[in-house]
C-alpha cells in the first residue's frame, strides 16, 4: 500500500501519530473506520454552525489589517446562528437544508407575493454558491452579510437587508489577472474563483472566509493560491495567501523520474472547499478533463494556510478528476467522502482489496478526516473500467450523507448516496463501502431506471426524502425507509431541467413548510419552487410574472442559497435576490 501513503509536508509529532493510526487501520482491515460511520454529523438537524472549527484550544496566528497592524487571534467565543450558510449545500453532510427559515412558507411563495427584490452586481460569472453570515459586526454596526465570489477573482460583501456593497477585494496579485480559459467550454471566458469558499466564524478577529483563486501573470504562468479573508474587512489573514504546489511519488501522467508534480496550468479547483477539524480539503480537476493529468487531493491547515498533505487518486495512472459539479466533499466528522471521475482503475487487488498500484479512478472514496490524506475504503462499480472508457464519470455528481437509518432487521446503517453520468443511484454503507468486485456491486442498494438523465449536480435531503434532478429530467422525490430508497419517485416536478439538470436546495421551518428550490439553466434562466411533499405542486417560478423576476441567462451548476427570508441565485454577472415583495 505504499502508493496510497501521502508525502508529509509537516512535522507535527501528533499528526505523525494520527497517520500511523490511519495507516494501521487501512493495512489491518482495508476499511479503516476512522472512529465510526456516524461520526458527528446530523443531516436532519439544524443546517448551520461554524464549519469545521477546532476544539478551541488552538489559537490562530496574529492577523493583519489593510493598514498592516496585528489585531489578535481567535475570538474567545465566536457565535454562530441557525441562519448562517457557511459552506456549499449548508452542512458537511451536503444535504442542502436550511431548516431555520421562518419567513418563506407554502402559502406566501407565489408570484403575487414573492419575487425578485434586487440584483447584486458583480464583475464576472458567479459559479460558486453565495454564502451568508448573520449579525456580523462591521465597524460599529451589525450586518447580515452575503458573500459573493466571481470568476474575475473578486470577493464581495453585501448587506443582505439593503443590498449595499460593504466591501470588495480582488484576489489577483499585482500584475496578474484571472486566467483565460484554455479553449475549454466548461468555465469560460475566464477562470478565477470557481469553487464555493468555506467560512469559519471562530478564526481571526472577525471570522475567516477561505477561497482558492486562479490567476495568470505577465509571463503566462498560472497560479493557484489559498486565501483567508477577514469577514468584516476583506483583509488577508494568517500570512496568506499560500501558493499551491504539490509532489508525490509515482509514475502517473504528471510524473517524471518517479515523482508526480502538480501542474497549475492543467488544473482548476472546482469542488467546493471542505473544512473539517481545522483542515481544509480541496479536490482538483483538469480543464474539460483532458490532457496528461492526475486528479489531486490536497489538505491545508486553516490556521497556517500551509499544506499538510497531498494525494493523487491515480498516482501510477492518469485522470481521476475531482469536481462533482461544484459540490464539496462530505464528512461525518470522522471521515471525508468524495467521488472522482474517469481515471485509471486496476481491477487486480491486493490483500486489503485495494488496486495493487493504488489507482482509484471513477470511485466513491473514503478518507480519514485528519490533516493527512489516507484512503481507508472505497466503492468502484463492477464495470468501472468500461464505465471510464465510455466517459461515464461517476464523479460528475456529488456525494451526500444520510442521517442514521434503521434497517428492517433493526440494525443502524450509516449511509451515503451518489450518482453520475450512468443514471444509476448508488447507496453505500459508510462502514463497509463495498470496494470492487468484478461481477457485482457489493453495496446497500443500486437504483436503475429511476433517473432518465445523468447527474451533473448533487442531491438534497429533507424529512426522510432524497431529491435528485438529472439532466433533461424532472426533479424527483425518493423516500427512504428501512435504510433503502424507494424504487419509484413519490412525486416529480412538472418541469424538465435541461443540461446540467438541477442541484436542489431546501428551505423549511424545522419539519414544516418544506420548499424545494432549483435553478434552471438556459438562455433565460429560472428559479423554481416546489412543495417538498409533492413536487407536482409548483409554487413559483421566476418566469411567471413576465420579465419582472428574470435574471438573464442561466449559469451552470448553480445551487440556490436560502437565508433569512431570501433566496440567492448566482448568475452570469451577479446574484439575483428573491423574497417577499412587501
Amino acid at each position: 500500500m505504499k502508493s496510497l501513503q501521502p508525502r508529509l509536508a509537516f512535522s507535527s509529532t501528533v499528526w505523525r501519530h494520527v497517520l500511523t493510526i490511519c495507516a494501521g487501520l487501512l493495512i489491518a482491515s482495508g476499511i479503516g473506520s476512522c472512529g465510526g460511520g456516524s461520526g458527528s454529523s446530523s443531516p436532519s438537524g439544524t443546517s448551520s454552525g461554524s464549519a469545521g472549527s477546532t476544539s478551541g484550544t488552538t489559537s490562530a496566528p496574529g492577523t493583519t489589517t489593510p493598514g498592516g497592524t496585528t489585531t489578535g487571534s481567535t475570538p474567545a467565543a465566536a457565535q454562530t446562528y441557525p441562519t448562517d450558510v457557511l459552506m456549499h449545500h449548508n452542512d458537511l453532510a451536503r444535504t442542502g437544508q436550511m431548516l431555520a427559515e421562518t419567513t418563506l412558507t407554502l402559502a406566501n411563495v407565489n408570484s403575487a407575493t414573492f419575487g425578485k427584490l434586487r440584483f447584486l452586481p458583480a464583475d464576472g460569472k458567479v459559479d460558486a454558491q453565495p454564502l451568508f453570515v448573520t449579525n456580523l459586526m462591521i465597524g460599529t454596526a451589525a450586518h447580515n452579510v452575503v458573500y459573493v465570489v466571481t470568476e474575475h477573482d473578486s470577493v464581495y460583501a453585501y448587506d443582505a437587508d439593503s443590498g449595499n456593497a460593504l466591501w470588495q477585494i480582488s484576489l489577483a496579485a499585482a500584475g496578474e489577472t484571472s486566467s483565460p480559459d484554455p479553449g475549454c467550454t466548461d468555465i469560460t471566458p475566464e477562470i478565477g474563483i470557481t469553487s464555493t469558499p468555506v467560512i469559519d466564524r471562530s478564526r481571526g478577529p472577525n471570522g475567516a472566509l477561505y477561497a482558492v483563486a486562479m490567476t495568470t501573470d505577465a509571463g503566462a504562468n498560472v497560479h493557484h493560491r489559498l486565501h483567508a479573508i477577514d469577514l468584516a474587512t476583506g483583509a488577508e489573514l494568517f500570512g496568506g495567501p499560500t501558493e499551491i504546489a504539490a509532489t508525490y511519488p509515482g509514475s502517473g501522467a504528471e510524473g517524471a523520474n518517479g515523482v508526480l508534480t502538480f501542474t497549475p496550468a492543467l488544473h482548476t479547483e472546482r469542488a467546493a472547499l471542505t473544512l473539517v477539524n481545522g483542515t481544509i480539503y480541496m479536490g482538483w480537476t483538469a480543464h474539460c478533463m483532458s490532457g496528461n493529468y492526475n486528479g489531486w487531493l490536497m489538505a491545508y491547515s486553516e490556521d497556517t494556510l500551509q499544506q499538510t498533505s497531498a494525494l493523487p487518486v491515480t498516482p501510477n495512472g492518469s485522470q481521476g478528476s475531482i469536481w462533482m459539479a461544484g459540490s464539496g466533499m462530505a464528512s461525518d466528522g470522522a471521515s471525508v467522502y468524495f467521488i472522482d471521475g474517469n481515471g485509471t482503475f486496476n481491477p487486480t487487488l491486493n490483500a486489503q482489496g485495494f488496486p495493487v498500484d493504488g489507482d482509484l479512478g471513477d470511485a466513491f472514496i473514503k478518507l480519514c478526516a485528519t490533516p493527512t490524506l489516507v484512503a481507508t475504503d472505497y466503492f468502484a462499480m463492477y464495470d468501472v473500467v468500461a464505465q471510464a472508457a465510455a466517459d461515464n464519470d461517476f464523479g460528475s455528481g456529488g456525494a451526500m450523507l444520510l442521517p442514521d437509518q434503521t434497517a428492517s432487521d433493526g440494525t443502524v446503517k450509516h449511509l451515503a448516496v451518489g450518482a453520475g453520468k450512468d443514471t444509476h443511484i448508488y447507496l453505500v454503507d459508510r462502514d463497509n463501502m463495498g470496494k470492487f468486485n468484478s461481477t457485482t456491486n457489493n453495496i446497500r442498494q443500486e437504483l436503475i431506471g429511476v433517473l432518465t438523465g445523468g447527474i451533473w449536480g448533487s442531491p438534497a435531503y429533507f424529512n426522510s426524502v432524497v431529491y435528485y434532478g438529472g439532466q433533461t429530467d424532472a426533479l424527483k422525490a425518493l423516500p427512504i425507509a428501512n435504510a433503502l430508497l424507494a424504487t419509484t419517485p413519490s412525486s416529480q416536478s412538472p418541469t424538465t431541467f435541461a443540461y446540467p439538470g438541477a442541484t436542489p436546495a431546501i428551505s423549511a421551518n424545522g419539519t414544516s413548510n418544506g420548499i424545494v428550490w432549483a435553478a434552471e439553466n438556459g438562455t433565460v434562466g429560472a428559479l423554481h419552487a416546489y412543495d417538498a411533499t409533492n413536487l407536482a405542486h409548483e409554487l413559483y417560478n421566476s418566469n411567471q410574472a413576465g420579465t419582472r423576476d428574470q435574471f438573464g441567462p442561466g449559469n451552470k451548476f448553480i445551487t440556490p442559497m436560502i437565508a433569512d427570508g431570501k433566496v440567492y441565485v448566482g448568475a452570469t454577472n451577479g446574484v439575483a435576490v428573491y423574497g417577499l415583495l412587501n
